[in-house]
């Protein structure tokens, strides 16, 4: 079992706190980042600062990567990457918006995710954590769950940190074990590739 950092345990009981103010609609999502979602994923191992002065197209994380999203430039709040390659993106919300029903967010994140072709993605408020199989086309009619393999809320990461630690830690992706886990979790039916969906679209 991996041990859960002390970073992690104060989070949790400093958003279990004040969360009231957390989920006032006028806690933005910059503080969130700052506050929560960056010391996060510091304790997963992330150097989310580049305190490594690592060159650009090596950092550890990207924040706003402009990807090509049907035809326009769009920017996922997080790009986490391996050696130049993306791995997956956290896209957040701020606590006041219900990422486990809102279908705009979900949409939102696996569109991203789906047309740059990374298999895993997550979406974020803090308060809860979703992971989604990103490799199926997304359809803005879908409800906020397709694809969504695991969520999680705050009271919960503590419990689950060797999920979270053995899948998304910077440890876990040089490893392998993040493409294992990726996988793992491929649907056998019903996903279509960009490249496919796009031919399908011209013809």
């Amino acid at each position: 079992m991996t041990e859960v950092p002390t970073e992690i345990i104060e989070l949790v009981e400093q958003f279990q706190r004040n969360i009231k103010a957390y989920k006032n609609p006028s806690y933005k999502e910059e503080q969130l980042k700052q506050e929560f979602i960056n010391p996060f994923f510091k304790a997963l191992g992330w150097d989310v600062d580049n305190t490594s002065r690592a060159a650009p197209q090596y950092k550890d994380v990207i924040f706003e990567d402009s990807i090509k999203v049907a035809g326009g430039t769009k920017a996922p709040d997080y790009c986490f990457t391996l050696t130049g390659r993306k791995m997956f993106f956290v896209e957040t919300k701020k606590p006041s918006v219900n990422i486990d029903k809102d279908i705009a967010a979900s949409y939102q994140l696996r569109r991203y995710a789906w047309s740059a072709k990374l298999p895993l993605s997550i979406l974020t408020d803090f308060e809860e954590l979703a992971v989604y199989d990103t490799r199926s086309r997304p359809k803005k009619t879908d409800r906020s769950s397709a694809g969504r393999i695991k969520i999680l809320k705050f009271t919960e990461y503590i419990e689950n940190w060797d999920y979270l630690h053995n899948h998304f830690s910077k440890d876990a992706l040089l490893k392998g074990s993040f493409d294992q886990y990726a996988e793992s979790t491929k649907k056998k039916r019903g996903t279509t590739e960009v490249d496919q969906a796009f031919l399908s679209e011209i013809e």
